[in-house]
């Protein structure tokens, strides 16, 4: 009996631009988006979804890639933290983790930066409990969250008063 595995076609958007690639149906989406199409920027901490490191947007809302496959996300829209500067003009989170030394080692940051911009997206006007609630699906071990919180507060107006 033959042991190969069959691969499969994915076609996705990812930050704007169209892929296909042929994979194996068992390769999980971070792997995907980190061996096939060389975005390593999503990480990969705990594979179990628990981390929050691996989180993207797929259709526009965040999700764990490390417990997807990339055939679940064939014809998907995805958004990895590759695709939040606008050439060179960091994304008005980015640009305030920058400023309010949201990161230390910066594993957690691309997950941290997703996770915010989904909640952003849906609460604009956040108090600190609820961004610190928002965070705490994205595990950092090198900081107190303190930094973080404020970058995300500190971004939140930013993007609403439309300075970015």
């Amino acid at each position: 009996m033959d042991q190969t595995m069959q691969m499969v076609d994915v076609r996705l958007t990812v930050n704007g631009k169209s892929y296909e690639r042929r994979c194996e149906p068992r390769l999980l989406l971070a792997d995907f988006l980190r061996e096939n199409l060389s975005l390593t920027g999503t990480h990969v901490g705990c594979e179990h979804g628990v981390c929050g490191a691996c989180t993207i947007l797929l259709n526009g809302e965040a999700a764990r890639s490390c417990i997807m496959f990339a055939v679940q996300a064939n014809g998907a829209t995805i958004t990895t933290v590759e695709g939040l500067a606008d050439g060179g003009t960091l994304h008005p989170l980015q640009q305030a983790f920058h400023e309010h030394h949201g990161l230390q080692c910066g594993f957690c940051t691309p997950g941290m930066l997703i996770a915010a911009l989904d909640f952003l997206r849906v609460n604009p006007k956040p108090t600190e409990t609820e961004v610190r609630e928002a965070l705490s699906a994205v595990l950092c071990r090198c900081t107190g969250y303190q930094n973080i919180v404020e970058a995300v507060m500190a971004a939140a107006e930013t993007m609403r008063s439309g300075k970015a």
